[in-house]
């Protein structure tokens, strides 16, 4: 079975050969590049002080190289327009070096000038004439956004500025995004998990908008989350129009990349925190199931892809809603969160959603504890939720830095071995 075939089972609720993998598929299935790095020496991939790539330089994430994916048996490609957080592209690499040591190479718009606190700034598009979008505090591991929010004025709220980045899909993208599918599905065997962008309404990661030089309407984080509350028909009206947008250009986008897609990344907006949900059944009901509903409506109307969400924390009350909103697909699962027990889950939603992810704990058991400890909690995850199919494995979340280098090995030495302990 190869992973197209492996991938398509599971998505259909149907046990492959073994548990089907993604590591570097969307920006939270991958892994922080000093782990990358940690990984890649203890493979033998590479000699030291060979530096690994950053292809996400708001989370520094690493890049999941071919030879890595063949040692992994990773299952899944990526497939998204060229183009990161803070709106540049991923070319022009130049050396680097994060504060832990590791060596990296980062795209040639990634500013390397200290301030004299010792923080790095990050500029939109890399433009150092415009403010500063993104902060990676000195001895830090990510970046932080930076707000750039003007005073509002509730009386000349324009709606069409919080749209500013929505908007057609180019012809350009288009092509990249047609001859990149083309590319994968005929050389590789692998699946491929689309983001296309446009359909996360209210992501809070992308409400500072770090790639536009002067972001309009409502960009500050607190002021966005009270103003669902108290300037609920404004976000309405953004989303309205953003929901319009986007599904005329995933029409588009169907119509030059076809079924080669296995499944699309609709939504990053987290709904959860570590005990619950920061949001009521009935406020996701009001604002956010309506727009959710008609994507998904319209996906499952017109093309085979399923459907992907990425929500953090506890949300188990809303998962009933996620499922009648069209979500196929569930991810990180954070089985550390309230109520959000592993065996709990598959009994009650297993048939329905596929969960993609919950492969380990990304908090705890894979940074701190010890080899033995990943192995069983590993073993244990793939044991509940492969049974029947429905599983793609995935750490919590994307696997953070620094994490030892015996305990990745681990992790992934368990997946190999568990391939004969599908139920």
């Amino acid at each position: 079975m190869n992973s197209r075939e492996r991938v398509t089972l599971s998505l259909n609720h149907k046990e492959p050969d073994r548990v089907a993998l993604d590591l570097g598929a969307s920006a939270v299935t991958g892994m922080h590049a000093s782990s990358v790095y940690q990984l890649r020496q203890a493979l033998g991939l590479d000699s030291p002080g060979t530096p690994v790539k950053v292809v996400e330089p708001y989370q520094m994430l690493g890049e999941i190289a071919p030879d890595l994916m063949d040692a992994l048996g990773v299952d899944v490609l990526p497939l998204q327009v060229p183009g990161g957080f803070f709106g540049f592209k991923n070319e022009n690499w130049k050396p680097w070096t994060l504060f832990d040591g590791t060596p990296v190479l980062v795209p040639g718009q990634f500013n390397t000038d200290p301030e004299p606190n010792g923080d790095i700034l990050l500029y939109p598009q890399g433009d150092k004439s415009a403010s500063p979008s993104g902060r990676m505090p000195h001895g830090g591991f990510y970046c932080d956004a930076i707000i750039r929010q003007d005073p509002i004025d509730d009386d000349n709220l324009n709606v069409e500025d919080n749209l500013e980045e929505f908007g057609p899909i180019s012809d350009r993208s288009l092509k990249y995004l047609k001859d990149e599918a083309d590319r994968i599905y005929s050389q590789t065997d692998k699946a491929i998990l689309a983001t296309f962008g446009g359909t996360a309404f209210g992501d809070i990661a992308l409400v500072p908008a770090p790639w536009l030089k002067n972001p309009k309407g409502i960009r500050d984080v607190q002021e966005w989350y009270m103003s669902t509350a108290l300037r609920r028909d404004y976000i309405y009206k953004v989303f309205e129009k953003q929901c319009e947008i986007g599904i005329a250009n995933l029409a588009k986008i169907n119509e030059v990349v076809g079924d080669k897609v296995a499944a699309v990344f609709t939504t990053g907006t987290d709904f959860g925190m570590q005990c619950g949900p920061f949001i009521s059944p009935q406020a996701y009901r009001d604002l956010y199931k309506p727009f959710h509903k008609a994507v998904h409506d319209w996906i499952h109307e017109n093309t085979n892809w399923k459907t992907f969400i990425h929500t953090c924390g506890s949300i188990v009350p809303l998962i009933e809603d996620f499922i009648e909103a069209g979500f196929d697909i569930l991810n990180p699962v954070q089985c550390s969160a309230t109520g959000m027990d592993p065996k709990l889950l598959k009994e009650r939603f297993g048939d329905r959603v596929t969960f993609w992810g919950g492969g380990v704990d990304t908090q705890k058991t894979l940074p701190f504890g010890t080899p033995e400890e990943v192995r069983r909690e590993v073993r244990e995850r793939i044991e509940i939720f492969s049974r029947n199919g429905g599983f793609v494995f995935n750490a919590i979340h994307n696997v953070q830095a620094k994490c030892p280098a015996e305990n990745l090995v681990a992790m992934f030495e368990t997946i190999k071995e568990c391939s004969g302990c599908m139920v």
